[in-house]
């Protein structure tokens, strides 16, 4: 017998062999029976203790399996197309077309918008039509963007459950899954998968409007519109259909003119929330616990752990200061964005109804939205909402709309946190135009005056 055969009399182990039929055996397109398991292991060939064996490992992935998730050689981390297949199917799940009720109404709703907007703001109005999405639609347009947000901690999260899993498996079997680590990450990160589209497919049943989450979807602007959810929003308001329209359009304009004004403005958005993901953490501690309890038969608890951000870390103190930078630029944008609609609706008898309905809705966030949130370590609703908008409220009364909406042509002269607290000294800043007279000049409008 040779150094790589075992007393039970089969060949060892061969980890490319063995992957090879744990691929085969989780794609599910041959039956495989606990000899072939035994011989591609190098075990004993004992057909009782590898039936019950198979059993365990089939019942650890089977969940996976009925979701549809794939597994290749060359597979490793999170299988985004199982994210994208799985938002998909469940934003098919009740989907109507757009009426043509709906597409009157946010027609008729733009037009108004436009010359609405163009007396609140200074920032160029919008070129093109706005698209007019279904749910399916908003998941394609919106995957990449929340792909590139959650990768990084979604990584790190694979990895972490492999490694605990493999660990904390019986004995029996721990070698076996060591040698098929490359399968095992790729089961991790297909749960991982699963529960990010399961996120993304519900949040396309709530979400009204391209920037209504307050995060920059499309990097080719336009204004954008999720019809059947828009309608059924506004059929439940029991307020007049074309004033509730008028208004949710308009936040939508004013939110798109923005970011297409200043062209900076989405990779800082991007940038700030990737760079706070890259550095979150994993409470492997958390992971271990639920790992050494896990039941293959009942993983729910392991589904609800995820779904809850449980394994994510405690914040660094960098990390604190990174997510109030997020949570700054986020309201200044949204405050904007409920200023300028303001001044636009100002006409609009039921605008201040329509705008609480907002106010309220944001305020809670819906499920789906949260369980993104959880899963990438962020909450997408900045705190700083109402000082926000009440600071751009000030500097527009002071100084004027144009002075206000010049503060959004580059990054280095946009408002900071101790604005938003007080913007006093900003708004006199604006007042003198940024300078200070010197004495001579000073003297001159003394005299002028006289």
């Amino acid at each position: 017998m040779n150094d790589n055969q075992n007393p039970g009399g089969t060949g060892g182990l061969n980890p490319d062999d063995f992957e090879a039929f744990m691929r085969q055996f989780l794609s599910g397109d041959n039956p495989i029976d606990p000899e072939q398991l035994a011989e591609a292991a190098g075990l004993p060939k004992d057909p009782a203790a590898m039936a019950a064996m198979l059993d365990q490992i089939k019942q650890v992935i089977s969940s996976l399996q009925a979701q549809g998730g794939t597994f290749t050689s060359g597979e490793r981390g999170v299988n985004w197309e199982l994210a994208s297949s799985q938002a998909k199917a469940l934003a098919r799940s009740g989907s109507l077309t757009i009426s043509g009720e709906a597409r009157k109404q946010i027609s008729d709703a733009v037009a108004i918008g436009t010359l609405w907007l163009n007396e609140a703001t200074t920032i160029p109005e919008l070129i093109g039509e706005p698209k007019l999405l279904s749910r399916e639609l908003w998941v394609a347009d919106a995957m990449p963007l929340f792909q590139a947000l959650s990768e990084p901690v979604a990584n790190r999260m694979s990895e972490a459950l492999s490694e605990n899993l493999t660990q904390n498996a019986p004995e029996e079997i721990q070698e076996i899954l060591g040698n098929a680590s490359g399968v095992m990450k790729s089961a991790g990160g297909a749960l991982f998968a699963m529960q990010l589209g399961q996120a993304l497919g519900k949040l396309s049943h709530e979400v009204l409007t391209g920037g209504d989450i307050g995060l920059p979807l499309f990097k080719d602007q336009r204004a954008a519109f999720v019809a059947q959810n828009l309608e059924a929003f506004v059929n439940g308001l029991e307020i007049e259909r074309d004033q509730a329209y008028i208004y949710l359009v308009i936040r939508e304009m004013a939110h798109v003119r923005l970011f297409k004004h200043s062209k900076w403005l989405r990779d800082a958005v991007v940038s700030q929330i990737s760079k706070y993901a890259s550095e979150i953490s994993i409470d492997n501690s958390r992971i271990t616990e639920i790992a050494e309890d896990f039941d293959p038969e009942h993983p729910d608890e392991l589904r609800a752990a995820l779904q809850s951000g449980a394994f994510i870390a405690d914040r660094t103190e960098d990390q604190a200061a990174a997510l109030n930078s997020i949570e700054t630029l986020l309201a200044l944008i949204e405050g904007w964005v409920d200023v300028v609609t303001e001044e636009a609706t100002r006409r609009m008898p039921r605008a201040a109804a329509v705008a609480e309905a907002v106010r309220r809705r944001r305020a809670t966030g819906g499920p789906a939205e949260l369980t993104f949130g959880a899963l990438v370590g962020l909450e997408l609703r900045p705190r700083k909402l109402r000082e926000a908008a009440s600071m751009w409220r000030e500097i527009g009364t002071a100084v004027g709309i144009e002075k206000r909406d010049d503060l959004w042509n580059h990054p280095d002269v946009l408002p900071s946190a101790t604005d938003i607290e007080n913007p006093t000294a900003l708004i006199s800043k604006l007042r003198e135009d940024g300078k200070h007279p010197d004495a001579f000049d000073q003297a001159l409008r003394d005299l002028l005056d006289k």
